[in-house]
């Protein structure tokens, strides 16, 4: 906890106004950085939410939570910033009655979270997370529901991650992978989910055609993994041409090449020599 002059409402203020000048001066720093605006921006749920695809809810009751995993809001995305420090004045008479109850060793009542993977959104309680980071607590008790969503939120950081979420939500839909298959589908660029998904229906309408039968979009996904993703990334992997790109990435970027250079939807060892000899 910060240093108690044996003041409380000196040292109350004092808290407030140094957190409001760590909060401008992270500012400027993230713009002489030249960083994304998104840095110092927290999470909104909404957003997360949608980008992932909400399934249901469960009560999970009270819990100590770390405060490091308290990321987003449902509501007040821009009165504080990632580490729920206030942007603005508005807050300080609110704020400073917390944290001189807080330096009194008085009871706070717990926040209500959202729980996402190991995120945490806060419903109400604000406030509350703000004193407790500005007084150097590293828990904070919570009421938490948890939100079961379709896609994982692992690699959300920052708002600019959820293009890539939603994109990759969206490919699932359209191409239903389950399990290991699901997983080894890893893209970097959120367009790049789209482009794959245009893929994997053209080669399942081909597979249609050819077997005179309509399959469902699960069908169509595994096989297309098992007979198309699994071989071609092997035949790419042996000729040396998966180097810092994901497997995914490989095989969208050989399959356009071998169109473009030879006109065809068929694979051989002659096709991925030719395709490696002109890169």
């Amino acid at each position: 906890m910060p240093r108690d002059t044996g003041f409380p409402h000196a040292d109350a203020e004092n808290d407030f106004l140094r957190v409001r000048r760590r909060q401008v001066l992270s500012r400027l720093g993230a713009w002489l950085r030249h960083e994304p605006d998104d840095v110092n921006i927290m999470l909104p749920f909404d957003e997360v939410v949608a980008a992932l695809g909400r399934v249901g809810e469960r009560r999970l009751g009270l819990q100590v939570i770390d405060l490091d995993c308290v990321v987003g809001s449902v509501d007040r995305t821009r009165d504080f910033d990632r580490r729920f420090r206030p942007t603005s004045g508005r807050a300080r008479e609110r704020w400073e009655r917390l944290a001189l109850a807080q330096r009194r060793g008085e009871s706070i009542p717990p926040i209500e979270v959202y729980r996402i993977g190991d995120l945490h959104f806060v419903v109400d309680g604000h406030h509350r997370v703000s004193v407790a980071h500005a007084l150097g607590l590293r828990t904070i008790d919570a009421y938490v529901t948890e939100i079961v969503t379709r896609i994982s939120a692992e690699g959300i950081r920052y708002r600019g991650d959820l293009i890539v979420k939603d994109y990759r939500r969206i490919f699932l839909d359209r191409v239903p992978l389950h399990g290991d298959a699901r997983a080894a589908i890893s893209l970097t660029d959120p367009w790049d989910y789209a482009e794959l998904s245009e893929a994997v229906e053209a080669w399942g309408f081909r597979l249609m055609q050819d077997e005179q039968t309509f399959l469902d979009r699960p069908t169509v996904a595994q096989r297309w993994f098992d007979e198309e993703f699994v071989p071609v990334v092997a035949m790419v992997r042996q000729a040396g041409m998966i180097n810092t790109q994901s497997e995914a990435e490989a095989y969208l970027w050989v399959i356009a090449e071998r169109y473009r250079l030879i006109r065809t939807h068929r694979w051989s060892d002659d096709v991925i020599t030719a395709i490696r000899d002109r890169r």
